[in-house]
């Protein structure tokens, strides 16, 4: 199945606004092993709209169209889709009741403007939204199943998730579907390196995704072979444990292993600057397990640091573990000289770690990386591997883990 997108607006056309709709459409597309092979972008014109949709139709089988379903008029993408269906604009009663409803729960009279939003092509299936007044529509032209939505990022993502996806996963074949490793601390050449001697067997295809602090590598096809049982295991033997989380986010993975372990955790940040804490908040169980987040001053303690950051950050995480009554307490130090610490206070003893970078990263990606060391650190914990990773752009100085008494 060939897919492509085409975007619509002056705004999008000339980088008033970014275009996160289409990105987000192409890795929800590219997760459920939908790939795009185009995406295009118009202004807000009927013609150019027009002209588009024709080419389009012609060279691939499905076209997600975005924006231009308002009542203003620059809103000419519902005109344009007619036009290059030679179809006249039909006023649709259903969508005009569905407004004139949505309104009246408001308390407000709909204004008659908004008529321009129930005006579809002749023969076009509405495709409800029920958090906005733009209804999107699908219809087909020449080749090509045509989808038209909202351009208002939450109607747009709801439309996609409820009613397009479901449809075009079914279209393609349900069998196919995407396996998803999320990596910390190798490359992607590291990873190419690890798994290069592997043979892609027919009906597979494999991606990576690069997006710091992370490297998914994804596998699309059916998954009730053999074959992809032995691909499988063959990929998670050669990446070991350096995968962070299989088929869900790192820090939902965290908070399923903290929930299961039935452990609360308390955070003192320093560099991190709340970074850390803000992760967890992705996480509804990481969230139900967290007890107290502490924020300090990043020159806090500065001296102390600079002569024993092993002491300082071990010393951070017992004091917030301690005073909150948490079961463990992690914490990230202040950075000097380019080396990170992380400490890590548990029920069994006080954990250190000094990690010197091995790249110059601004300081809000430098956060993001340490961020991941420290939820790297959780994870390893709780799932009783070392506590130490192998990671390609850091150094580890130095690693003490001091039992309880």
């Amino acid at each position: 199945m060939k897919i492509a997108m085409l975007s619509t607006g002056e705004e999008v056309l000339y980088g008033d606004i970014t275009d996160t709709n289409a990105a987000w459409l192409s890795r929800r597309f590219m997760e459920q092993g939908l790939a795009m092979v185009k995406r295009v972008t118009v202004g807000d014109s009927e013609h150019g709209i027009a002209a588009e949709l024709s080419a389009l139709s012609r060279d691939v089988d499905v076209v997600i169209v975005n924006g231009g379903l308002g009542p203003t008029s620059d809103d000419v993408t519902a005109q344009a889709a007619a036009t290059a269906a030679g179809v006249p604009l039909v006023l649709n009663h259903d969508w005009v009741a569905t407004m004139e409803q949505s309104y009246a729960q408001m308390g407000r009279e709909m204004p008659a403007t908004n008529l321009k939003q129930a005006m579809l092509p002749q023969g076009a299936e509405v495709l409800d939204n029920p958090i906005g007044t733009a209804c999107g529509f699908t219809m087909t032209l020449n080749k090509a199943r045509l989808f038209f939505t909202p351009g208002v990022p939450k109607e747009f993502f709801r439309m996609v998730e409820e009613q397009i996806l479901p449809k075009l996963v079914v279209a393609e074949h349900s069998t196919v579907q995407c396996y998803r490793w999320f990596t910390f601390g190798l490359s992607e050449s590291g990873i190419s390196q690890r798994i290069a001697d592997l043979a892609m067997p027919a009906g597979y295809q494999m991606g990576y995704r690069s997006a710091l602090p992370y490297i998914e590598v994804k596998i699309f096809g059916a998954q009730d072979t053999n074959e992809f049982a032995e691909l499988r295991s063959g990929i998670a033997e050669r990446l070991g444990d350096n995968v962070i989380s299989v088929n869900q986010s790192a820090v939902s993975h965290i908070g399923q292993q903290l929930v299961e372990s039935n452990l609360t955790l308390s955070v003192a940040e320093q560099f991190s600057a709340g970074g850390f804490v803000l992760a967890l908040h992705d996480s509804d169980q990481a969230c139900q397990q967290l007890a107290h987040g502490w924020l300090l001053k990043p020159a806090l303690a500065e001296a102390f640091s600079e002569s024993d950051p092993f002491a300082a950050v071990m010393a951070m995480a017992e004091a917030c573990r301690e005073k909150t009554g948490a079961d463990l307490g992690i914490a990230s130090g202040s950075v000097v000289d380019n080396v990170f610490s992380v400490g890590l206070a548990t029920p069994h003893g006080e954990f250190g770690l000094l990690l010197r970078s091995l790249r110059q990263r601004n300081p809000s990606e430098a956060r993001t990386v340490l961020v991941a060391v420290m939820l790297d650190v959780l994870r390893r914990y709780l799932a009783g591997l070392p506590l130490v990773g192998e990671y390609e752009s850091f150094k580890v100085e130095g690693d003490i883990f001091l039992p309880a008494k």
